[in-house]
């Protein structure tokens, strides 16, 4: 199964403060911007390219924090699958959006590839990390944000070794943020 991640960043690799707030993606960039060409920087493009969502209890709880609306709600039908070890049911603002997995992260692909998915969208600092580090994600499409944190929580937290990887392409954006989507190889 092909295993992608579209993710934001600070420019200097941080997907949160801390505390794992996310606040400062609203407030990064030049919010004068004219955006309408590609609002979304290429998000509705890549989310109708992908088959099905993995994320971990942490992103998930994040995205339950935010109190969505069905309107807001940016994955539209597309079947999300969270990894938890602890958790067995969702927050109930996400019940029947998301199902809970307990399964390792190899026979959850498994039992996806048997019902006929082919591209996971891989979400969540930990989550994303597991997945490299099994040398599972082929692509990434990295945004940086305008701005610099000095301290969070790392995109690349936790990799076990290094990761060859080859820029595919690059795109600034009228809100002065630029998105570089990588190939990633495994030695």
């Amino acid at each position: 199964m092909k295993c992608s991640v579209f993710i934001a960043t600070s420019i200097d690799g941080y997907i949160a403060t801390e505390d794992g707030n996310v606040d400062w993606l609203e407030q990064a960039g030049n919010q004068q911007a004219d955006m309408s060409d590609n609002p979304d920087m290429g998000f509705n493009e890549y989310i109708n390219s992908v088959d099905c969502m993995i994320m971990g209890r942490k992103c998930m709880e994040k995205i339950a924090s935010f109190n969505l609306t069905d309107e807001q709600w940016p994955y539209g039908k597309l079947p999300i699958y969270v990894l938890s070890r602890t958790m067995t049911k969702p927050p109930q603002n996400l019940v029947g959006k998301v199902e809970m997995v307990n399964d390792g992260i190899e026979a959850l692909l498994s039992r996806l590839e048997l019902q006929g998915l082919k591209h996971a969208y891989i979400d969540g600092g930990a989550t994303i990390c597991a997945f490299i580090n099994l040398q599972l994600i082929e692509r990434m499409i990295i945004t940086q944000a305008p701005v610099v944190l000095g301290k969070g929580i790392s995109l690349f937290n936790d990799i076990k070794s290094p990761v060859s990887v080859t820029q595919v392409s690059a795109q600034s954006y009228p809100n002065d943020f630029v998105q570089v989507s990588y190939q990633l190889s495994y030695a």
